[in-house]
């Protein structure tokens, strides 16, 4: 399943606005903050897909029956870019266990890239919904390299996976790799660059949530 969270007007495409304009990216906190939101909204629309269960709960005023989520999830993310949209994600699943995933894109000397993943810890998947956050959907690579180790730690119920922004062939990546995962994204652009990167997309997210980092 595929949902593009700015298919019908809302607050999300705004928020997706201020994190592609050059003249409000230099406002970090601003930044963070509207991939947190984009985060929360996917988290509200993810809920409404989780299993249930009963639950009696007693008010001053009477007793009642209501529903509560059956299975808490686990949230997971990619360091370091991923930490603000997963922040929002966990702030409304704020029950949930997390897992986190280090990994990057190594750079040549013409700017080309491979992946490298250096650590992952993470709880029993077991039978709990997995919700992986990762704000950037190029290629795909990265989150395909997450996912390849976070399923060894079990068969969760469902698998969500919310992005930010995605490019067209990531989104065919993943389809095609996990299609049984609902994919959730707050826009899907056209385009990749030759060198990998999402257009018009909004430049390195993780440098753009806490400063630029040298390349090693």
């Amino acid at each position: 399943m595929f949902t593009d969270l700015s298919e019908n007007f809302s607050l999300v495409t705004q928020w997706i606005n201020e994190l592609r304009d050059v003249a409000v990216q230099g406002d970090r906190l601003r930044f963070r903050r509207n991939m947190e939101r984009i985060g929360e909204v996917a988290a509200l629309e993810i809920s409404k897909y989780l299993d249930t269960r009963k639950v009696d709960i007693k008010t001053p005023m009477a007793q009642m029956q209501s529903r509560e989520i059956a299975v808490q999830p686990v949230v997971a993310t990619i360091l370091r870019a991923g930490i603000p949209l997963f922040q929002g994600v966990l702030n409304y699943f704020d029950q949930a266990d997390s897992g986190f995933v280090a990994a990057y894109r190594k750079h040549d000397s013409n700017d080309y890239f491979s992946i490298k993943q250096t650590y992952l810890t993470c709880p029993d998947l077991t039978d709990r919904p997995l919700i992986v956050a990762d704000p950037m959907l190029a290629t795909g690579a990265s989150l395909l390299e997450a996912m390849k180790d976070l399923l060894t730690n079990g068969k969760p119920s469902q698998v969500h996976i919310v992005a930010a922004i995605a490019s067209r062939q990531g989104v065919e990546v993943l389809q095609k790799n996990y299609p049984d995962a609902h994919l959730w994204v707050g826009v899907m652009d056209p385009d990749l660059t030759e060198k990998g990167y999402i257009s018009p997309g909004l430049g390195d997210a993780g440098d753009l949530s806490y400063g630029q980092k040298l390349q090693r």
